[in-house]
Parts: C-alpha cells; structure tokens; sequence
C-alpha cells in the first residue's frame, strides 16, 4: 500500500494543477468561514448561531460537500494524464499490475478524502471554539457522525469521478458525462414523482438507490435547523419535519456504489488493450 501511494503522491507532487486546485479548494472552505464570521452593518452570521457545537460539524460538512467538483477535476485530470502521456503502459511494463494500478488511484480517493475531511473537522473545530455559546465538551463532540458522512461521501463520488476517468480517458469529457447523469437521474426523477408515483413518497424511496442522489442523501441541508428559521416558519404558519439525521441506509447504499464503481474500474483495465 505505501509503495502504491508514494507512487500516486510523486505524480501528484509534480503536477502543478493539481497542487494549485487542492490549495484552493483547502482556502475557499476557510474563506467562506471568514465571510460569515465578518461583521457587515452591525450584522454578522455567526451571531445567528451558525457556528455553535454541535450545528457547526452539519453546516460546514454541507458546505464543504458542495465544493467537492474541485478535488473531482483532480481526480479524473490525474486518471487522464495516465493514459495522455502513457504512463499507465509504463507502469504497466515496469511491473506494475492493472489491479495496482486501480488500488493506487483508489488510495489517492481515500487520502484526497481524509485529507478535506479533517481539514473540514479542524476549521469547524476552531470556528466552534471561538464563536459557539456551548463549549461543553460533551457538545462540542456530539453529532460528529457528520463528518463520517462526508467522508463516505467524497470517496464514493471521487471513485465514481475514477470510473468515468478510466471509461472516457479525457478529463473535459468524464465531467461533462458527470454533469449529463446528474441530469439523468433528475429526469429520472421527475418522471418517477409526475407520471408513475403521483401520490405517494416511492420516488423519493427510490431515488435515494440513484448514485449521486443517494450521495447527496448523507447530508441534507441544515438551515432549517437554525432557530431563526424555525421561528420564521412558525410565524407564517409552516412547520418544519424535515428530518436532518445522516441515514444510516443511506451510508450502505453510497458504499455498495463506491464497490461497483471499483468492480466496474477494474473490469474495464482488465478488458482493454493498453
């Protein structure tokens, strides 16, 4: 395992792109930390209780989820850069086997990962510290379980980026068929919600078996869950029932994906002529 990520980490080392997205992805987190902690017109967002423990760990893992596209580019470049300068059949004549070679992307999936996933816990952590009016530490470290989604989360997307990578072989395309299947399941979808499941809540029930719905699935959205909206909504007579746990059904599903996708990677190393 470590020679297979010392691998993967020279060729990340030497790629500048990549080293210029993954710096900004780490500082756009923090920059939109700072934007709302910034006081404008005696206004300030972290006055609202953004960043108390333990909302803190569900607001900046859906943030932080949304700007995942970015470690995504890094993904599917470095999978095209293999098969654009040929290094994948250098590897692979060097001794290197097509299982390797998956496992040393799958490993990048993972470290890229952890990485954001404790930089995510880091800048929460030091948010909450500094603007949250419950410092317990019972608190401060309840609701983590967040965090685990969020991980789950990048690595099922990043191998499903790796699959498309190794299916299509040039970056620009594998996220333009990312952006058509998102498209896909939202007909998909709507067709299930308007024209067969017209009454009921079965669409729902089976969009959350889609790929990336399912993934989105992990961490719903949580400004319904700040008090100020809460009493908005009861003031206009609308009551909030959304429920705002990570589901565990959920967590299952993205990992039986994340283990086709990778069935699915290694099938098509295994089948083509490199």
């Amino acid at each position: 395992m470590l020679h297979l990520l010392q691998i993967e980490y020279f060729k990340f080392k030497h790629n500048r792109s990549a080293k210029i997205i993954t710096i900004s992805y780490l500082v756009l987190i923090c920059f939109i930390a700072l934007i709302a902690s910034v006081k404008i017109f005696d206004f300030r967002l972290a006055d609202q209780g953004i960043f108390n423990f333990p909302y803190i760990w569900h607001l900046n893992s859906w943030i932080a989820a949304m700007l995942k596209i970015f470690l995504a580019i890094i993904i599917v470049s470095m999978v095209a850069n293999e098969y654009s300068y040929r290094t994948l059949k250098q590897n692979l004549i060097d001794g290197l086997s097509k299982k390797e070679f998956l496992l040393s992307k799958f490993y990048m999936v993972l470290v890229l990962s952890l990485i954001s996933t404790l930089f995510v816990f880091l800048v929460s952590l030091v948010l909450g510290l500094i603007f949250s009016d419950y410092n317990e530490l019972g608190i401060i470290f309840s609701d983590l379980e967040y965090l685990l989604a969020y991980f789950v989360k990048l690595v099922g997307f990043f191998t499903f980026c790796l699959f498309l990578g190794i299916l299509v072989k040039k970056s620009a395309f594998a996220l333009g068929f990312l952006f058509i299947w998102y498209i896909i399941e939202n007909i998909m979808y709507g067709l299930l919600k308007w024209q067969v499941f017209t009454d009921s809540d079965w669409s729902d029930k089976i969009a959350g078996f889609f790929p990336l719905q399912s993934m989105s699935n992990l961490i719903v959205e949580p400004i319904t869950r700040l008090g100020f909206i809460k009493t908005a909504a009861d003031q206009i007579g609308q009551t909030v029932t959304k429920s705002h746990e990570v589901p565990l059904l959920g967590l299952f599903i993205v990992l039986g994906w994340t283990l086709l996708f990778l069935y699915l990677s290694y099938n098509l190393l295994k089948r083509r002529d490199l």
